[in-house]
């Protein structure tokens, strides 16, 4: 539906359409990746770790031996 009225809000024909169309597609990718990603990213929890070094597989096997 947004799509739909986004479409004829756009000024010409269909390949200008089109162009405008992936233009705005661009610069929408393009804040997100420049200015919303990089502010959101420390409250994101990708990096927060449960497990300790000590107690994985490979550190079992080598205090095993």
């Amino acid at each position: 539906m947004i799509y739909g009225a986004i479409w004829r809000a756009l000024p010409g024909p269909t390949l200008l359409k089109a162009l405008q169309a992936l233009v705005l597609a661009a610069l929408v990718v393009a804040v997100l990746f420049l200015w919303v990603f990089p502010r959101v990213a420390p409250y994101m929890p990708f990096n927060d770790n449960t497990v300790d070094a000590a107690s994985t597989p490979s550190a079992l096997v080598w205090e095993a031996a």
